[in-house]
């Protein structure tokens, strides 16, 4: 069981976990039409929309189980600003589970020249009164229940008064900052606080328009939107729900780092020595001094960056997504192409800093200016 804990302690690493996150992601929730027929080939599909989401959500089950019984484990996780994100992460698997088994489901109608499941539905006639309303108070008798019973059992997670000699350790947001506050580690505040939650936020907002697919509305379907599920679940799940499970439960003290089963040592200091690219490449690469001049000094990041944004978007309409571009056009690829490129900056700088400790792309701290 010892060993066990500590592989687990080492899976949730950042730098392990997330890449593995992103494999998941990709081949369960295929953004082309390529990945597309390698998930069908090797049938990942209905592992997915069969028995493998029970079995799967059945592990969790397991593992949380397991999991109460180390004292690590239990004191993070039975914390009362922490059980609902334990609730967040059941529920999303659960209903994530639920929405993708319905579109295969209706994809394989399809193919079959058979009507959506939600085909039939739109013809049944369904009063308000008593159908919906009955719907609604159960609803809200069930909710009141719950609420009963979490205020009874849990207590209010109130501390002390606020003492603005004596700061927390580590000093979280509420919950649904802390995907706010965990990207502040990775970006400065302007990027991190404005930047990123405004592209993100009209992103996910634009991805209706992007998408001109005429096909799958009004019922469940992934064969007919799988770059519009694909980005929505991409940005959702790796950039909002990864973060706030990372804050909530592998940040303990001094922002550090801790596994599941990791006693939160106050003591504990990992020895991190960020650099910039400008000093990656001078210092370390070429082993000579970084340039006095700000132009000079930071044309690696300048190059980098140009690359990114100039050269990246028309190869990409030329290769991987030529198809998007012929569906689009040149305006709305360009706006799809910026916000997503945008967007993926975030999980690439945060796997530069777990991997190769690199503070800044572009840093000019004379006019506070990194990126």
């Amino acid at each position: 069981m010892e060993a066990f804990k500590d592989f687990v302690n080492h899976v949730t690493r950042p730098r392990v976990l997330f890449p593995l996150l992103l494999v998941f992601t990709v081949l369960m929730f295929p953004p082309n039409e390529i990945l597309f027929k390698i998930n069908k080939k090797l049938r990942l599909y209905k592992l997915w929309t069969r028995m493998g989401g029970i079995i799967f959500f059945s592990l969790m089950i397991a593992f949380f189980a397991f999991g109460l019984t180390d004292p690590n484990f239990k004191k993070i996780v039975t914390k009362p600003d922490n059980v609902p994100i334990v609730g967040l992460l059941f529920l999303v698997n659960f209903f994530l589970w639920v929405s993708m088994k319905q579109a295969y489901e209706n994809d394989a109608r399809m193919d079959e020249g058979k009507e959506s499941s939600e085909a039939g539905d739109a013809k049944e006639k369904v009063l308000v009164w008593p159908d919906l309303v009955y719907i609604e108070f159960i609803s809200l008798i069930l909710c009141t229940i719950l609420l009963m019973v979490w205020s009874i059992l849990l207590k209010a997670p109130l501390e002390e008064p606020a003492n603005p000699t004596v700061s927390p350790n580590p000093s979280k947001a509420p919950w649904y900052f802390l995907g706010l506050q965990e990207m502040l580690v990775y970006f400065d505040p302007w990027l991190a606080g404005v930047v990123f939650p405004t592209v993100i936020i009209l992103g996910l907002m634009a991805i209706p328009y992007l998408d001109s697919n005429k096909k799958g509305r009004g019922y469940y379907s992934f064969k007919e939107r799988k770059m519009a599920i694909s980005i929505f679940v991409t940005l959702w799940l790796l950039f909002w729900i990864f973060l706030i499970t990372v804050g909530t439960f592998l940040r303990g003290p001094n922002w550090n780092f801790f596994g599941p089963f990791e006693y939160w040592d106050v003591n504990k200091l990992e020895v991190l020595t960020n650099v910039n690219l400008s000093e990656y490449f001078y210092m370390i690469w070429f082993k000579r001094q970084v340039p006095q001049n700000i132009i000079l000094r930071e044309l690696p990041g300048f190059f980098l960056m140009v690359s990114y944004f100039g050269i990246l978007p028309p190869l990409l309409a030329k290769t991987l997504f030529r198809n998007i571009f012929k569906n689009l056009g040149a305006f709305r690829y360009s706006v799809f192409v910026v916000l997503l490129l945008i967007a993926a900056s975030l999980p690439m700088k945060m796997f530069l800093r777990w991997a190769f400790n690199i503070k800044y792309i572009i840093a000019i701290p004379e006019f506070f200016f990194n990126i």
